[in-house]
């Protein structure tokens, strides 16, 4: 019995075997165009790192931001900093090149793609259940105590480490290649639709609590005295909310069209002609891991100003003896019972 399982499957392949088994051709050589992709690809990823590497770095030296909600948009940027390493990976590692990876090499090329889109799901799933949780509680921050926001965190990459691994140790096509996909040619078919509805469906479960929570703030915010104090308390809650809600309405529109496009190759296998779509979807979703770090610049002001400060900082190191650099930590942060006092208000009129 053993002997007929070790003869039904492939272990002793190579990449090749399988591209050639779904009929996904190996380029041998390189052409200009490919030459320019992966150049300008390289470029945009060394931006996604010191983009999302600026975010982290404002998070941890503005005292504004010591809150729950800030700490995992911080994990989320680690998140899109993550994808940027691994795209690189992927085109230092695709065309031509991909003739001279081992299975072991070519699991791990996906696994970073795997692993940086599951912890970026995860990590606005945990956003939004924590707006959720504070706005339904009539707080401005969640009082989650550093040590579990710390515990969540790293669940969120053990988790995200373990869905990378799946593929490479358990679910894969290598005894069954009729299983394969044509997009990743030693994935099982049945996991990319597994993956796939899984997110997809994340995506509606996150849609329908940002949705409810705005219904809530706006039902709120009927009744909120016209005092300037309030006003000003209750723009704050409504422009945070606006600002996460763009973080996920990107991430949605980005990687919406790349998870369609696996969940048909699962299903229909050749048929889908997912290999067309490919390389626009995996464009689309690099984009995400750079678009984040905008929206925060556009839309938050102290975090605009903690880039500027930053920015300044390594600009003027060489006068950093002359004259003592403007401290980043200024102002105490914004309070619950502040908010309090808004989404309350209601309990006055």
């Amino acid at each position: 019995m053993e002997s007929d399982v070790s003869n039904s499957c492939y272990y002793t392949h190579n990449v090749t075997f399988f591209y050639d088994n779904v009929g996904k051709t190996i380029r041998e050589n390189w052409t200009t165009r490919d030459l320019v992709v992966i150049g300008l690809g390289l470029t945009v990823c060394l931006i996604v790192v010191l983009a999302n590497l600026m975010v982290m770095v404002a998070i941890f030296m503005n005292r504004r931001f010591h809150f729950p909600i800030y700490y995992l948009m911080g994990n989320m940027a680690a998140a899109d900093l993550f994808a940027g390493v691994a795209y690189a990976n992927l085109m230092l590692n695709t065309g031509p090149w991909t003739r001279m990876l081992t299975k072991e090499q070519w699991y791990i090329r996906g696994a970073l793609i795997d692993i940086s889109l599951t912890a970026s799901v995860a990590n606005l799933l945990a956003v939004a259940v924590e707006r959720h949780q504070t706005i339904m509680a009539m707080q401005l921050h969640s009082k989650m105590s550093k040590r579990r926001v710390v515990l969540l965190m790293v669940c969120i990459w053990a988790v995200s480490t373990i869905m990378g691994l799946v593929p490479s140790k358990f679910w894969n096509c290598e005894c069954n290649l009729n299983d394969c996909s044509i997009i990743a040619p030693l994935y099982s078919r049945r996991f990319l639709i597994f993956w796939a509805v899984l997110n997809l469906l994340t995506f509606f479960i996150m849609v329908a609590m940002y949705a409810r929570i705005f219904i809530y703030v706006r039902y709120q915010s009927q009744y909120v005295s016209g005092h300037t104090y309030d006003m000003q308390h209750r723009q704050t809650v409504i422009n945070l909310m606006k600002t996460i809600s763009m973080v996920l309405g990107a991430f949605v529109i980005c990687w919406t069209p790349g998870l369609i496009t696996l969940l048909l190759d699962g299903l229909l296998g050749n048929r889908s002609h997912a290999n067309k779509y490919e390389k626009f979807c995996l464009v689309i979703a690099e984009c995400n891991s750079l678009v984040n770090p905008i929206i925060y610049s556009l839309r938050d002001e102290e975090m605009r100003r903690t880039f500027k400060r930053i920015l300044c900082c390594l600009c003027c190191r060489g006068d950093a003896g002359h004259k003592k650099p403007a401290a980043v930590a200024i102002d105490s942060p914004l309070t619950e019972e502040s908010i309090g006092s808004v989404l309350r208000s209601d309990n006055r009129e």
